[in-house]
């Protein structure tokens, strides 16, 4: 059964070839605005979940991967920055605080209509950071104003985090790995075949 992973994201890919399975990537068809009374769980579900069934007309009898992900910090959600300054701005918000992510993982398998959706929560400490830490971060990694709060951990992103508490460390780059892999295998893909 072929696989499709609703991204274009190259670190969602990334971790999807670590499973060694042959796969493609498209964009999904997604509105990503969050919706009036959503929480940062219930966000991060509808998503990953629309992306995964968005592609299905396109791509009948595949497995179909959608991922999202959702900050929350004061209750409120974070979404990416959209430029430099917003990117700052949340930063500084973030800085010395722990915010909870939240990445969503749908798998659908467009030929029995099956459906399974799964949450990894990561908790993310970032370090006390200056005004001039942050700029100098974000110069020096531009990509990050495409990540929720522009908080990526990957590369030199690391170096704003203290701590990072989750069950599976690849759901804080966008997919819960460990899930996906029971997933696949309740469809008949074995990923250690």
């Amino acid at each position: 059964m072929h696989i499709v992973l609703a991204s274009t994201s190259r670190y969602r890919q990334e971790i999807i070839a670590r499973l060694g399975l042959p796969f493609s990537a498209e964009p999904p068809i997604c509105d990503e605005t969050p919706l009036a009374g959503e929480t940062a769980l219930q966000t991060a579900v509808r998503l990953a979940r629309t992306k995964a069934q968005s592609l299905a007309g396109k791509h009948p009898g595949a497995l179909i991967i959608g991922s999202d992900q959702v900050a929350l910090l004061d209750g409120k959600q974070i979404g990416k920055p959209g430029g430099f300054e917003q990117g700052v701005e949340m930063l500084m918000w973030m800085s010395g605080r722990t915010v909870v992510f939240h990445s969503a993982l749908a798998l659908y398998n467009s030929a029995s209509g099956r459906l399974q959706e799964c949450v990894g929560i990561t908790r993310v400490t970032l370090r006390a950071l200056t005004e001039a830490q942050i700029r100098n971060y974000l110069t020096r990694e531009p990509d990050a104003l495409h990540c929720a709060g522009s908080a990526k951990s990957e590369g030199l992103g690391g170096a704003l985090l203290e701590k990072v508490e989750s069950d599976d460390p690849n759901a804080l780059i966008g997919v819960p790995l460990f899930q996906l892999i029971t997933m696949l295998g309740n469809e008949g893909v074995e990923v250690l075949k």
